[in-house]
């Protein structure tokens, strides 16, 4: 059997203050890094040639107030 540590977590505001939320952060960066450099290269317009919606998802989109007619 393996014997797992684990470690007690910080201290989390439950009350929700604002001024909590930097300190959250910087606990919380170290964990994800972001890389270095992300390259992107330009597409061709013709390469582009729009967007195919399933039915269900355009029926479900159409239903919807913010994005009906």
């Amino acid at each position: 059997m393996t014997n797992l540590k684990v470690h007690a977590p910080a201290p989390v505001d439950l009350e929700g203050e604002l001024a909590s939320l930097p300190g959250d952060g910087a606990r919380m960066a170290p964990h994800w890094a972001a890389p270095d450099r992300v390259a992107s290269r330009p597409v061709s317009p013709a390469l582009i040639h729009g967007v195919s919606v399933p039915p269900a998802s355009a029926r479900l989109l159409d239903a919807m107030e913010d994005y009906g007619d």
